[in-house]
């Protein structure tokens, strides 16, 4: 545990993450004035002869300031989050999310405990974080009722959250956010290059499907076993079940849905309606996706709202609306600077001269797909044990990597599959989770003098077994040839 004890500390050494984009955008200004005084140039059959611009010269400085606003205006993660989580945080401000998942796991038969439950963890993501507060207490005291160690309840369930944090069979707030990152970093190759938010959809619904297998197959088979030895207490009794008030709540909610489903299917599929793509069904839909995933959130969240008491008038509605913006705050702001970072990688010239030369290396060394992509999900994991925020990483890892695997034919949403498949499996196991100390205290809860050594090493199975299982479905997604998704090319195909 030595090593997991060094990557904490020194991942708590490093400065937010704003703070790494700013020193990131000043590196880059550097670099591309010494890339000017070095006249270093690339030769490209795609896009000729590139050479850089200097972020330090007249026309450079004065780029800078001139961009600074417009550069954060229009980055493209900021406008699609904001308006996703309007939806998804007025659902789980109301109360609705977190009641759905105690709802569905109090009415679990005692057989169908453990893949009931990592379905609900991995499906949580849709609650934004709320998985990690609601399920781990309840899955414990359910596991201890039928008998079975409440410490397995809580790998299980933060397994299911954590591990399988990307998959989901429905559109979620990562979707957008990578989304985002993905087409600014694949504009540096193909500026007409446009990504759908629903890009790796059908990899991530069957991925839901796979893991919640895998990981009951990996509770009963070696997690489990190896707990039955290990003494827990009992603390007091937790709430499994909906509260008073929420059952019909969660009734009203589920009719708002169902009528809102039903007009979306109606404006999608019958003729002429106003999301009827002619020829093509999805490609009217997928412009509007972060809209209706908006609305898709916000109608149930609004009629639970109003019919639990949580919601009495307008001022309620609008104020927990203000309290989601509020919470994005550190997004915003790390958006900010993020912005200024792409940007300014992307008119300096080096975002594209490191990605036509990356990828003639990697073109040159002829290395087989199915390798080349478990390799990056390989870094993908060990940068995950260094930055714990999954948008600041992505921030950093895609102006490089989208593009240079953009040479070798891997289309950005490939890239973002696979990035999202190695950010998820290792997240039951790096110190960085802001969530494992919540984690951690309800394990000692339970257990009395464990630690961070207790908890990685009963996660540990999960995250090597979902690397080996996650990986292997997305290479062998390749091989078969399926789309990632509506409009979620494999391959890229260069003009």
């Amino acid at each position: 545990m030595k090593l997991f004890n060094y990557i904490e500390r020194f991942g708590n050494r490093l400065p937010d993450p704003a703070t790494l984009f700013l020193l990131a955008t000043i590196i880059v200004i550097l670099l591309s004035q010494l890339a000017v005084i070095l006249d270093w140039q690339i030769k490209s059959d795609i896009t000729g002869n590139l050479e850089p611009n200097s972020l330090l010269s007249s026309r450079g400085i004065w780029w800078l300031l001139s961009h600074l606003v417009e550069n954060f205006i229009r980055f493209p993660p900021l406008a699609i989050v904001l308006v996703g989580m309007l939806g998804i945080g007025l659902a789980e401000r109301t109360g609705l999310l977190p009641a759905l998942l105690r709802y569905i796991i109090s009415l679990t038969p005692q057989s169908l405990l453990t893949p009931v439950t990592m379905f609900l963890g991995i499906m949580s993501s849709m609650a934004l974080d709320a998985g990690y507060v609601v399920l781990p207490p309840i899955a414990a005291a359910l596991y201890q009722a039928a008998g079975r160690s409440p410490l397995t309840g809580i790998a299980v369930v933060f397994a299911g959250v954590s591990a399988g944090f990307s998959a989901n069979l429905s559109i979620t707030a990562i979707d957008p956010l990578l989304t985002g990152f993905t087409q600014a970093a694949a504009e540096i190759i193909a500026p007409d290059y446009r990504v759908a938010v629903t890009a790796n959809w059908w990899f991530m619904q069957v991925s839901t499907l796979v893991l919640t297998l895998t990981g009951w197959a990996v509770t009963a088979w070696i997690v489990e076993p190896g707990l039955a030895g290990t003494p827990v207490e009992k603390p007091d009794a937790v709430n499994t079940g909906p509260r008073l008030n929420e059952k019909r709540a969660l009734c009203m909610a589920g009719i708002a849905l169902l009528i809102s489903v039903l007009i979306v299917g109606v404006l999608i599929f019958v003729p002429d309606a106003p999301l009827f793509g002619k020829g093509d069904r999805f490609s009217r839909w997928i412009e509007v996706t972060v809209p209706l995933l908006f609305l898709l959130f916000f109608i149930p969240g609004l009629a639970f709202g109003i019919s639990s008491g949580s919601i009495k008038n307008d001022r309620d509605a609008a104020r927990m609306l203000g309290d989601t913006m509020a919470s994005l705050g550190p997004y915003i702001v790390l958006a900010f600077f993020a912005a200024q970072f792409i940007e300014a990688f992307k008119y300096s010239g080096l975002g594209e001269m490191l990605a036509i030369s990356g990828g003639q290396f990697l073109a040159s060394l002829d290395i087989a797909s199915p390798l080349l992509l478990t390799g990056f999900i390989l870094m993908v994991i060990i940068a995950n044990l260094l930055i714990g925020s999954a948008s600041a990483k992505y921030a950093f890892m895609a102006p490089v990597f989208v593009p240079m695997l953009m040479q070798v034919g891997f289309s950005p949403e490939l890239t973002q599959a696979a990035y999202r498949v190695g950010d998820s499996v290792s997240n039951v196991i790096t110190p960085l989770n802001p969530y494992m100390i919540i984690i951690l205290v309800l394990v000692q809860r339970y257990s009395r003098g464990s630690g961070f050594g207790t908890l990685i090493a009963m996660m540990l199975p999960y995250a090597v077994v979902f690397t080996l299982v996650w990986s292997a479905l997305l290479v062998g997604w390749l091989l078969l040839g399926f789309p990632l998704g509506p409009a979620g090319p494999l391959v890229f195909a260069q003009q």
